[in-house]
């Protein structure tokens, strides 16, 4: 999916501040021994997380912002007799896989990539159909999870909406979209696709955590 902006507070590292993007948090904490980081959604949370002991956070899961008593008791539990799916990519575009993942327990049930000159988007929606497809051959009546709402449009409309271009090195990438789109028209399916929701559960099961 699409990533929002996300600002990376680095407490200790070569040179601790707050980088606006996950490269140059990176070249802060590769290589050096104990290096404390987190993301955050906005600037604020990030100067106040910065200003603050990195301990407060440590032990909050990522992607998983406050929010109310009643909100929480409105949202639930997720429902794991399910999967889940995530995509990954180094750059936009760039090297980009995906994997699908057993809720609960996190195994590994299929895993793509990597793919060179790809997208978190185009990631996201390989996975699900791939996860269709895994769950209809195993005749299972889990339901599945994706944190990317424009990859479950797009599975929705039985189209791949990606605006990347076509290129000798990604052409593998687009026989596997074309595949894809095809299953999706030649085949019925009653799994559920459920929107994970991040605010309350924290990032997706099958996320690469690289935020």
């Amino acid at each position: 999916m699409a990533k929002k902006q996300k600002f990376y507070v680095v407490w200790k590292g070569k040179h601790p501040g707050i980088f606006e993007s996950w490269d140059d948090c990176k070249a802060q904490i590769e290589g050096f021994k104990g290096a404390q980081y987190k993301s955050f959604g906005t600037f604020d949370e990030a100067k106040k997380a910065f200003n603050s002991n990195y301990l407060e956070y440590k032990g909050k899961p990522k992607g998983k912002s406050e929010l109310t008593q009643e909100e929480l008791l409105k949202i639930g539990n997720p429902n794991y007799n399910s999967i889940a799916v995530d995509a990954a990519s180094s750059g936009n575009p760039g090297k980009m896989e995906y994997r699908g993942v057993d809720t609960k327990t996190k195994k590994v049930l299929f895993h793509q990539g990597p793919f060179q000159q790809g997208t978190s988007n185009v990631g996201e929606f390989l996975a699900l159909v791939h996860g269709l497809a895994f769950l209809k051959k195993n005749k299972s009546d889990r339901i599945l999870y994706s944190d990317s709402r424009i990859a479950i449009g797009w599975v929705r409309k039985g189209k791949c909406g990606t605006k990347l271009q076509k290129s000798p090195k990604n052409v593998v990438l687009f026989e596997l979209i074309e595949r894809a789109e095809d299953w999706l028209k030649k085949n019925r399916y009653t799994t559920p696709i459920v929107k994970w929701e991040t605010k309350a559960w924290g990032e997706i099961p099958a996320d690469f955590g690289r935020k």
